[in-house]
This record gives structure tokens, sequence and C-alpha cells, in this order.
């Protein structure tokens, strides 16, 4: 992570680390990962595989819901609902990769390399994730 100093988002989550992202299921059951969100155009913007399960079931429901937690996805505070979506068009995934990099630097630097030569990086997706209501909206 870069040393400068950054000035506070008005995006919910935006200064954590990490963030749990809850999906659901057709069933309606949700499913909670912790990932690295960076704010980009008043929205989160996240990085995954593009063959994940979190992948899939956002093309299905775009439903979400996002808490601040920790690297294990140990949830601390309050969950917000937001919608989330798949990033399409070169532009908007490459500014919500150079977002990615300026929040976390390095290791963004070390995912995009170890991406590169487990031949994955071409198969990754990048989401967006809005926050519904007056204060993220």
């Amino acid at each position: 992570m870069c040393d400068t100093p950054r000035v506070a988002s008005a995006v919910p989550f935006a200064d954590e680390r990490y963030i749990s992202l809850e999906t659901f299921k057709r069933d309606g059951t949700g499913v909670k990962t912790p990932v690295w969100a960076a704010p980009l155009d008043g929205a989160l913007v996240i990085v995954t595989g593009g063959d994940s399960f979190k992948v899939k079931r956002l093309r299905r429901d775009p439903h979400t819901r996002v808490a601040a937690c920790n690297a294990r996805g140990s949830v601390r505070g309050d969950w917000r609902e937001a919608t989330g979506r798949v990033i399409d068009g070169a532009e908007h995934v490459a500014r919500a990769h150079a977002a990615l990099r300026e929040k976390y630097g390095w290791q963004m630097i070390a995912l995009d390399f170890f991406a590169t030569i487990g031949r994955r990086r071409s198969k990754r997706a990048f989401l967006e994730v809005t926050f519904v209501g007056a204060a993220g909206s």
C-alpha cells in the first residue's frame, strides 16, 4: 500500500482493507466472501476469478450486502444493502484495475504477477458494488 495520505471517501467502506461481500444463492442463502475493494465513481470495485461462484450469483441476482471485515471474513460492524454487477467494457475495467492498484500497491502488483504466470489474468472479472439508499447512492 502506498504511504501517501488519502482523502476520506464518501463511498461506504472505501477505506477498509477488506470487505465481506455477501451474494445470494437461488434458495436465498447468503454466501459471504472477504475481498479487496477500492472506490471508483461512487461505488466499490472488486477483482475476482471470472469463473468464481460469486460472479455467477451476481449475474443471476444483483442483490448484495457489504460489511467491513478482516482477512478471514470476520465481520465487524453493520451490513449495508447494495447491488452488484460484473463490469463490462475495457475502459471501465482498466479504471477499476487502476483504482485497486492505487489502493493496494505492491500487493495488487503481486496478484497481477501471479495471475499472469498462472494464465488467469485474462479470466478475471471486475465487479462494481453500488450502495442502496441515500447515504451511498
